[in-house]
């Protein structure tokens, strides 16, 4: 019997990534994995500026990791995707969907008629005697998402749907809640977008799209202390490998930098914490590139007072030949949430 096949396409600040997933008998399978670097600017902040340049990197990809299929699912998540729990007047799923732009219309930040929706039930409730559905409304404007659809059309590629990131994230790298018995935050650290999001019991509860990553440490160090990006990168991982008093310096810029983002994440997981009533978390999952900035996880676990943990993505799929050596795979584990969640959410 075939197996089902994806491929989840991470369409990232600095670089696009791909990852292709086979699931036969229930078991999901990593084929191929991928990635390549596109030029500055041509996405910004999560949102694609210039489908040509995107569509030639996207090209590149394709040929380098010999990826064969064509439909790709794409994900999304930048400063202008809302994403918030509401409740919504029950009906029948079918009814909910063709009713959602008239029931949505007062919630979203942007016209109604420029926005692209999807509500992911997670509970019905009854308040005061009237029966509700209790999920997630997400929306994407529409151009944002228009943008990326052309660079792959452009690709010579076929978009088969749009995912919000953060879900991938959570497929990816998320525990399913076995074994906690609290929450559990997701949080994918990518170039210049950061998605935060909290499950119980597999089931997301809040999503938060942060606008910083990686790439502010790294800025923060090339202009105060007038060094390439390159080795901007390289002193995020180990501030010490300058010689002092440079690392004394590069050590306070490293550090201020990271107690900013560790805060707003913070910010976000107590906001949950107070508008939720939850339980104390049982823990946090780190992926994306900048979780591997040197000190981060024990800074931010202590900030939350929360144990922290580097998540791997390649646990929730078994790997097949994908044509990397062990050592690349290890190199790209922390860059993978998006793709094979993306990917895992198609088959």
């Amino acid at each position: 019997m075939a197996g089902r096949t994806a491929v989840g396409l991470d369409i990232g600040t600095s670089s696009v990534r791909a990852a292709q997933v086979t699931v036969t008998k229930g078991t999901p399978v990593l084929e191929r994995f991928g990635q390549v670097a596109l030029p500055p600017g041509v996405v910004r902040d999560g949102e694609v500026i210039d489908p040509d340049a995107v569509a030639e990197s996207i090209k590149h990809l394709w040929s380098s990791a010999k990826i064969g299929k064509k439909d790709v699912v794409l994900g999304v998540s930048n400063q202008r995707v809302f994403v918030r729990q509401v409740d919504l007047s029950w009906m029948p799923a079918d009814e909910l969907k063709a009713s959602l732009k008239y029931q949505a219309a007062d919630l979203v930040p942007m016209p109604i008629d420029e926005a692209v929706l999807d509500f992911v039930p997670v509970e019905e409730v009854i308040v005061e005697g009237q029966r509700y559905v209790r999920g997630l409304l997400v929306a994407a404007a529409e151009d944002v998402v228009l943008s990326s659809i052309q660079a792959v059309q452009k690709a010579g590629l076929r978009p088969a749907g749009v995912d919000l990131t953060s879900f991938a994230v959570l497929r990816a790298s998320g525990s399913g809640g076995l074994g906690l018995e609290g929450p559990e935050a997701v949080v994918d650290i990518g170039a210049r977008v950061t998605n935060v999001v909290v499950h119980e019991g597999g089931v997301p509860r809040f999503v938060r799209i942060l606008l910083l990553g990686g790439d502010d440490v790294t800025g923060a160090m090339v202009e105060r202390l007038g060094i390439p990006a390159e080795e901007a990168e390289m002193l995020k991982r180990d501030p010490q490998a300058l010689a002092a008093p440079a690392a004394a310096e590069a050590r306070r810029i490293f550090d201020a930098s990271v107690a900013e983002f560790v805060e707003e994440v913070r910010g976000s997981i107590d906001f949950y914490l107070a508008s939720s009533g939850s339980r104390p978390f049982s823990r946090v999952v780190l992926t994306g590139g900048g979780a591997l900035a040197s000190g981060l996880a024990q800074r931010l676990a202590t900030a939350v007072r929360t144990p922290v943990v580097l998540g791997h993505p390649f646990a929730a799929v078994q790997v097949g030949k994908t044509g990397l050596t062990p050592e690349q795979m290890q190199y790209v584990e922390p860059m993978a949430a998006v793709p094979v969640g993306l990917a895992m959410g198609a088959v």
